[in-house]
Formats: C-alpha cells, structure tokens, sequence
C-alpha cells in the first residue's frame, strides 16, 4: 500500500468514526425518532433494538477513532451493516404504505454506507501477500503428566487433533507425510487447506507446513521434552499464520475471540485433559475464552467414579 493511499484510507476510516459516533449517539438519545424515521416504529422489539444498535455503533466510533490503524477495524462496521441490512428486508416484508416506503429508504441508505464501509475495508487491506509481517505468531507450552513417547505418538496420529483443538472441525491423511484440515472461522465461515510434515523426529519433534493454494497459510512446529523431576513431558507449540485480509484479517479474527495465541493456549489445556483424563471436561475454569457456547459440547468435572 502507498503512503498516500494509506493516509487516504485512515482519513476515510476516521471519518466513518465520526459517522458512527453520531449515529451512536442520535439511536440512545433519541431512538424514537429513529425507529420513526426508519418505518419501524409500529415494533416495541424494533424500538428495543434501535439503542443496542447505538451502542454498537459507538464500539464502532471507539475502534475507528481510537486506534492507529483505523482502517482494518472498518471490516467490523461492514459485520455491522450486514445484519442491519438483514434486520431491514425481513422489517419491509411486514410494512405497507408509508412505513415501507420508510423501511425502503433506510435500507437503501445502510446499503450506501455498506458500500462505503467495503470500499475502506478492502483499501486497508496490506498487498505484501506471503507470510511476511502480515503473518501472525503464537507460541504455549504445557506439562502433561504421561511419558514423551506417548503424548508424541497421540499427536502425531493428526486424526485426533480435532479432539482437543476446538476450531478444528476434521483432519484426513494420506499415508505420505500429506493431510488435509478443515478448521471453522470467524462468522460461522470454514477454511481449508493441504499439509505436509516437513520434520518428524520420533519423540521429539513434528514440524509442518501449508501447501500452495492454501486458504490460510501456516506453518508451525510442536517439541516434546521431559519434564523436570520425572513430572511427565512438557509440550512446546509455536505457530505462523496468515490470516486472509492481512491486518483486517486478524483483526476481525481478535474481534470474535479467534487470536492464535489464544487457540494455542487454549488447545494446549484440552490436550492435557485428553491425555491425563481420556476426555476434555468442564469447569469454572474452562478455557473457552469468550465462547461460552463451547461449553455445551462438555461435560462438568466430576469425582473420579461418579457417572454424569
């Protein structure tokens, strides 16, 4: 990106601040007369709707205007202006007369801005391509209480990944150091790629790679050493990523929870669960960050012997 197409697109991102600051504001103060306004008056859910929405366009004002680099924050505006455009055509389906001609206009208008919104969005996003200071790292460790060998060899089988790395939705292999993965992504979306292991060294090491094509390149590595004092075998996982959309990319993805380093970690603890229980269990502690919805694939902890 040129510097002056850069300045060009924080000048448009901080302006949108601004826009969403005042829209913020008008919907909390006076939302009567913006449900008015926008044909949706007749709905006590619609009314109860319009200050949450001002309060998000406020969230909006804080990123835009608060950051140095506004302009990837502006994919979150664009999330924004998907579901208001959703909220607004099922809205239009239940007005006649003047309330869908209101409904009408205000959609018209939100899909202006949308319009608006993607064009900044896209213009932040940085053209280096690769994985070079695009790319995202991450990097945990962990001590599990089993022997080296095994918690190498259950690692090693990739088929069972998917059973503590929670974004994770499949991984097949081929026989020949080759696999493919299919991961969920932020937005309810999914990614996949094909893999190679570029380094196995039986009890110690597997180190991997995206292949060309890839949806997100990565490239990461997992170490197993023994413990201290006969403790079991610590784990090591150090991780490279590039998200699509650079900088707007791995911002959305923070946004939703979905940092690496968080995944990391979080992976890690479901790890050591599966290797010293048999099973990811549940508790006040659980490592799901902001996903609380995790939780229903888990059962609480319970007494060693007592069933659920």
């Amino acid at each position: 990106m040129t510097r002056h197409k850069k300045d060009s697109s924080h000048r448009l991102a901080r302006a949108l601040g601004w826009f969403s600051a005042s829209l913020g504001l008008a919907q909390i103060t006076a939302p009567h007369a913006v449900s008015g306004f926008s044909g949706v008056d007749d709905s006590a859910l619609a009314r109860t709707l319009v200050p949450l929405v001002g309060v998000r366009e406020l969230g909006h004002a804080a990123l835009l205007l608060g950051t140095r680099r506004p302009g990837p924050w502006t994919w979150t505006r664009v999330a924004g202006d998907a579901l208001d455009l959703t909220l607004l055509v099922r809205a239009r389906r239940n007005r006649t007369g003047l309330r869908q001609l209101r409904v009408t206009a205000a959609t018209a208008a939100v899909a202006g801005i949308t319009a608006v919104d993607l064009y900044v969005a896209v213009r932040s996003v940085p053209r280096s391509g690769g994985r070079g200071r695009d790319g995202m790292h991450a990097a945990a460790s962990i001590t599990v209480k089993r022997p080296r060998n095994e918690v190498y060899r259950y690692w090693r089988s990739l088929e069972n990944l998917p059973a503590f790395m929670q974004h994770l939705e499949a991984v097949r292999t081929d026989g020949d150091g080759h696999s493919h993965w299919i991961a969920k992504a932020p937005v309810k979306k999914k990614v996949e790629w094909d893999a190679e292991v570029v380094e196995d060294r039986p009890g110690e090491l597997i180190a991997w790679s995206s292949l060309k094509g890839a949806d997100v390149g990565n490239a990461g590595s997992v170490r197993f050493r023994d413990a201290p004092g006969g403790r079991g075998t610590e784990v090591w996982v150090e991780l490279h990523f590039s998200p699509p959309g650079g900088y707007a990319g791995a911002a959305v993805a923070k946004l939703f929870g979905e940092h690496p380093q968080q995944q990391v970690r979080d992976d890690l603890r479901r790890f050591k669960q599966v290797m010293e229980v048999g099973e990811v269990v549940r508790s006040e502690g659980s490592p799901e960050g902001p996903h609380a919805w995790r939780l229903a694939k888990q059962h609480p902890a319970k007494p060693y012997g007592k069933k659920v």
